[in-house]
């Protein structure tokens, strides 16, 4: 994923905590998983960092690692 086609804001369509990730986040373990409805239109699959998130949570984008974005519960 580039920087540019980062979106910014979100709702949380589903979740869940991964308990056995794959090698490359075994360090990470666990962490939340969300699929977002995206307020630009479309879904991503994010990480959320920080405070876990609910379906219906509003988030926003935090960062991007690795080509994979990461969003955080909007305060």
């Amino acid at each position: 994923m580039s920087e540019a086609a980062v979106h910014t804001t979100g709702v949380v369509y589903t979740e869940t905590v991964v308990h056995s990730p794959t090698e490359r986040y075994a360090n990470d373990a666990p962490y939340q998983l969300a699929i977002l409805d995206l307020a630009e239109g479309g879904r991503l699959t994010a990480r959320i960092l920080g405070e876990r998130c609910a379906i219906g949570d509003a988030v926003e984008f935090a960062e991007s690692r690795g080509g994979v974005a990461y969003f955080r519960k909007k305060s």
